[in-house]
């Protein structure tokens, strides 16, 4: 009966492939295949053997890193095989040379099953077949695992680059991507659409005068302002230096007109710089009210509404123009 492999003293009833099979026919099966030492830091040697092989852990630990030129997302994805775990199922089921990189840990001993012979242990052994199939579904349950912890970092740091980080408001790659969406989401639908431009008055005076950190402080507390006003359906984003760009879904032009009065004033009576001995100008802000038309682009809709704004400023600023 096959108690150990080699120098490595480890037991084949502790390999999990093996586990309620019938040791003395395992040990028949297995005799030809070679147990293998892999120095510290070193990697296993392409064998190229047609079929695929399986690699089983004697003693010692791998680092096994996926490597998969056609889905980046599982690209680099790592894992460590520990004594009687192996390696290399899915490579046998494929037919193929597995392209994971094998890096020993530590020095291990490492038997290497190939294909033919695994499968002729699954043949001759139900407990052999039932301890692979759990391992696929392990294996492939991991994947899965790692696939979506990678989705989901992807996501957070595509979300984190599309908001503006001096005011936390979203930036001008999130207004790229979404405000054509929901201009062709408005015209599908039949419903509202309006855009509400707002520059900040004399920024570049406010900046001369008391410094840009004062400036960047100023856009902070008109952020702050905007946000604290709007519906959770509405969205604002930093346009570019003090303007801010202000979407509402399902607004008709009357409402976005009230929004952005409510704006102006609230903006208007915002406490800035409290804490100076000094006191410094309030912010105010002008405003351009659009609503998307009937064909209107999502480019277009952005120039209604920066002429709106215009109006505002040529009118006298600290104001909302149509």
């Amino acid at each position: 009966m096959l108690s150990s492999f080699g120098a490595s003293h480890y037991k084949a009833a502790d390999i999990q492939l093996f586990q309620g099979a019938d040791l003395e026919q395992i040990s028949a099966l297995i005799a030809g295949c070679p147990v293998v030492r892999i120095a510290a830091q070193q990697q296993m040697q392409d064998a190229s053997h047609q079929g695929g092989q399986l690699f089983v852990v004697l003693q010692g630990a791998l680092d096994v890193t996926h490597v998969d030129t056609r889905d980046a997302r599982l690209d680099g994805a790592s894992v460590r095989v520990l004594p009687g775990e192996c390696v290399g199922e899915l490579s046998v089921l494929d037919e193929e040379v597995s392209s994971d990189r094998i890096t020993a840990r530590v020095d291990s001993d490492v038997l290497v099953i190939d294909a033919e012979v695994l499968w002729k242990l699954v043949d001759e052994s139900n407990n052999v077949a039932r301890n692979l199939l759990r391992l696929l579904s392990f294996r492939v349950r991991a994947a899965n695992a790692q696939l979506r912890r990678r989705q989901k970092v992807g996501e957070f740091y595509r979300q984190l680059s599309m908001v503006d980080g001096l005011t936390g408001l979203q930036n001008r790659a999130w207004l790229n991507d979404n405000l054509p969406r929901m201009v062709e989401n408005a015209h599908v639908v039949n419903s509202p659409l309006s855009m509400i431009m707002m520059d900040l008055d004399h920024f570049k005076q406010f900046n001369d005068q008391h410094g840009h950190v004062s400036g960047d402080h100023a856009l902070q507390v008109a952020a702050k302002v905007i946000s604290g006003g709007l519906r959770p359906t509405d969205s604002a984003a930093r346009f570019g230096g003090e303007e801010i760009m202000l979407l509402l879904p399902n607004t008709p032009q009357a409402s976005a007109l009230l929004v952005a009065q409510r704006l102006c004033e609230r903006l208007r009576q915002a406490v800035v710089f409290s804490e100076m001995h000094r006191p410094l100008p309030h912010i105010t802000a002008s405003f351009g009210v659009a609503t998307l038309e009937p064909g209107q682009n999502a480019e277009a809709l952005i120039s209604a509404a920066d002429a709106a704004l215009y109006r505002a400023k040529a009118d006298g600023r600290d104001r909302v123009a149509l």
